[in-house]
């Protein structure tokens, strides 16, 4: 690689060359990094200047040298600034006004308040199932379940991620490919939990009963579950279920997102395979599309409003919990769905992110989605990054940062390369940091980072400085040598779990099934290999919680783990019921999409029963016994 091009990518943030996880050192094709700063506007033979950015997000009491002018205050009034900020000045986003003009400028806390240590658990919403789900796990089953583990004592409940979908088919399966992360997915709508239901007429309540799909399928049949819905949403629906007046009055941002539903519904789930002239939301042809639409925007903003109040239902059922509802935030968007439609100009539409090779996924991970566009982000005062977080928590109390690293850095993977032939972008971390926690201190929330894999320490350490919690997983917490971390030097401020999402249940660590199953979809160089190293990783945990006390010959090893758990010093403590009824088939594979059920596997008994297990109480005597 020629300097030249070496000053270039550094100017623009992106790098030449990369550690790995194991400390190895990998240098980036030449040619992947011209494709990647081709997304960013520049090309080889350009000056290696960075492009010039306004701090537009700092903390407070920081001694940024901000020039003469006047800062606008966000709810009235304004403050003389000399260079630095006043230490007075309030948090919010403000507007500073210099002798450039007016840029936006948000000023945000130190730090977040401690968090009160506590358990709960964690839950994939599509997967809980009653008596009254339609085939896929819903807001009214969330609020049950909230409410049951409350009375239990929990203090937390963390929810896979609820962003909407595209009202279309294919229906997205993937929680974390939504087709926006501002608004609420409708496939996860109770029907007869809602208000037009509880008003409807006994014939009209009788056919909408009879579309109901069987919920006893062994997966989730998300076509079926979709079909059924909106049937019955369209047969509930209040004539003109918006007011026009009304629907004049609406949150723009709901009215775009539903204009986008109703023009997908005529024109296809993918808006860049629309006609040019409704690619943009801004195009006078979308304003006269929605004019003509009108009754199916008004109907997508009451179907929206319906599931808001479903959710601020279930949040309201942690009344009285330590922590509460904490709710995930995706990594990015569906690249034909909503958010990357309104969103399009902060989006860098030509790649992909993921993540490069590693010792779970030695071919590496391309996630199809979208990345936003540092420089654009900047430049738009980071308001798009606040507007997700603001929806997110408006129903919640904490918020889970999917790949938090991702804050600093992103795998770009260029178009037509597969994923190990990306490299990473840099980020204004602090500043991205910096609007979580202005959001989260607004709300009284708590904020989670994940930072697993391949993390620069940058990442961790600056979490825990604002007073955000990173994660602490079983499977991956171990010492220099390898071995597994005794549970008394687990991080305090972390989440403690044994897995995630993305990662073996605990009979399927136990069992080798995460193996099995990957080799034989050929997703391992190394099939024998893989698993010998597996049975290391089992035998020395078993070994630790044995000599921990743990452990009893003869003893449940599955009980055993969520005892570690128990011991651990981390600030809040979660359990999954996958983990605990001992399920060995983990949620998602990385690396499939069809070869593996992802998504799709429903817990294998209702909640109410869930609640009433016996291993379940288990569990929450070995917490409570702990003083959580």
């Amino acid at each position: 690689m020629t300097s030249d091009l070496a000053d270039l990518a550094s100017a623009y943030g992106v790098a030449t060359g990369y550690e790995d996880g194991a400390g190895r050192w990998h240098e980036v094709d030449p040619d992947v990094v011209v494709a990647v700063l081709a997304q960013l506007g520049a090309a080889p033979g350009d000056p290696a200047v960075p492009p010039v950015r306004v701090p537009t997000v700092i903390k407070r009491g920081a001694r940024v040298d901000l020039g003469r002018g006047e800062l606008l205050l966000e709810h009235g009034g304004s403050l003389p600034v000399d260079g630095v900020l006043p230490a007075d000045v309030p948090l919010g986003w403000h507007r500073l006004r210099g002798e450039a003009g007016e840029t936006p400028l948000a000023v945000t806390p130190e730090s977040l308040a401690a968090v009160r240590r506590s358990w709960g658990w964690m839950v994939q919403l599509y997967a809980l199932r009653s008596r009254g789900s339609w085939g896929i796990g819903d807001y009214a089953d969330l609020r049950a379940f909230t409410g049951g583990v409350a009375a239990h004592g929990a203090g937390a409940v963390l929810v896979s991620p609820v962003g909407a979908i595209t009202p279309t088919e294919p229906v997205e399966r993937s929680p974390y490919s939504p087709s926006s992360r501002r608004f609420h997915n409708p496939l996860l709508l109770s029907i007869t939990e809602t208000d037009a239901f509880a008003a409807a007429d006994p014939d009209t309540r009788a056919a909408v009963l009879a579309l109901r799909p069987d919920r006893g399928g062994e997966l989730i049949d998300y076509p079926a579950v979709w079909r059924a819905k909106s049937a019955a949403l369209a047969l509930l629906a209040p004539a003109n279920s918006v007011a026009e007046a009304d629907l004049a009055l609406a949150d723009p941002a709901l009215v775009e997102f539903a204009t986008f539903c109703a023009l997908a519904e005529h024109h296809g789930g993918d808006w860049r395979r629309w006609p040019a002239a409704l690619r943009r939301p801004d195009a006078p042809e979308v304003a006269a599309a929605r004019r003509e639409l009108a009754e199916r925007v008004a109907f997508h903003v009451w179907v929206q409003r319906q599931c808001a109040a479903q959710l601020a239902a279930a949040h309201a059922a942690a009344g009285g919990m330590s922590v509460g509802v904490l709710h995930d935030l995706p990594v990015g968007v569906d690249p034909g769905g909503a958010d990357a439609w309104a969103l399009q100009d902060v989006l860098a539409a030509g790649v992909t992110v993921g993540a490069p090779p590693d010792a779970f996924s030695p071919k590496g991970q391309d996630w199809a989605l979208p990345p936003l566009r540092p420089d654009r982000l900047a430049a738009a005062g980071y308001a798009p990054l606040r507007d997700m977080v603001r929806a997110v928590l408006a129903h919640g109390d904490g918020i889970r940062v999917d790949h938090v690293a991702g804050l600093w850095r992103l795998w770009w993977i260029p178009p037509g390369e597969s994923a190990d032939r990306g490299t990473y972008v840099r980020y204004d971390g602090a500043a991205m940091l910096g609007v979580l926690a202005l959001e989260a201190e607004r709300a009284g929330a708590v904020v989670v980072g994940e930072d697993l894999g391949t993390v620069p320490e940058e990442v961790s350490r600056e979490l825990r400085e604002r007073g955000a919690l990173g994660c602490a997983v079983a499977w991956f917490e171990r010492d220099g040598d390898g071995a597994p971390t005794p549970p008394a030097r687990w991080s305090r401020r972390a989440v403690a779990t044994l897995s995630t999402h993305d990662l073996p249940t605990a009979a399927g660590f136990l069992s080798g099934e995460h193996v099995r199953v990957r080799a034989g979809l050929g997703l391992l160089d190394d099939p024998e290999g893989e698993a010998e190293r597996a049975e290391g990783e089992r035998a020395a945990l078993l070994r630790l919680l044995a000599d921990e006390g743990l452990l009893e010959p003869g003893g449940d090893p599955v009980l055993a783990l969520h005892r570690l758990l128990a011991t651990t010093p981390c600030d809040l403590v979660l359990v999954a019921p996958t983990d605990v009824l001992g399920d060995p088939r983990q949620p998602n594979l990385p690396g499939t999409i069809d070869e593996y059920p992802n998504w799709r596997i429903p817990l294998d008994r209702d909640v109410e029963e869930l609640l009433a297990d016996p291993r379940v109480a288990q569990v929450v005597a070995l917490l409570r016994d702990c003083g959580r």
